[in-house]
């Protein structure tokens, strides 16, 4: 019995594998947080999972934003599910809805006083809902436009555009 399961197993992941490797795409792109007012750049990918439907991972680093004695950076964790309500040769539409991992960290530098800097980290979970476009031009690259909200302590508007490569 355990031959035919790990026989099976095999089987159904060597066709996952297979048929992922078909449309997984992996890209590059440049976002901009509406509650930061900064720009950020990152990567993502796509994996098939099933008939319209893909997983994608991202990252997202936002370009660290300098004030008088404070320094904050921000980085986002992101797992999304994208729905393809429209898929065609050229064009698809997709909503998506996913998990997000916010971390803000925050430096106040040391005002002249001896007393060191002070550095603040944390992270929080939320939720992303939003959706996207591709635009396929027939080559092993697409663009793409990606508009979400992050629902958590750190509420923003993500707007985001870059490449997706086909592998």
């Amino acid at each position: 019995m355990k031959k035919i399961i790990a026989a099976l197993s095999i089987v159904t992941f060597s066709y996952l594998s297979v048929n992922a490797q078909e449309s997984t795409r992996i890209g590059g792109f440049l976002a901009f947080g509406s509650e930061i007012e900064t720009i950020g750049f990152g990567a993502n990918a796509e994996f098939p999972i099933m008939e319209n439907l893909t997983i994608s991972p991202g990252f997202i680093f936002y370009l660290p934003k300098d004030e008088v004695y404070v320094k904050m950076t921000i980085f986002e964790l992101n797992a999304n599910a994208n729905y393809y309500f429209i898929h065609d040769d050229t064009f698809g539409i997709y909503g998506l809805a996913g998990l997000n991992y916010t971390n803000v960290k925050v430096r106040v530098e040391d005002f002249g006083f001896g007393l060191g800097d002070t550095t603040s980290n944390e992270g929080k979970f939320g939720l992303n809902l939003g959706g996207g476009a591709n635009f396929d031009l027939g080559k092993k690259w697409m663009p793409f436009a990606e508009l979400k909200y992050v629902v958590s302590d750190y509420d923003q508007l993500v707007l985001l555009a870059g490449v997706k490569f086909n592998l």
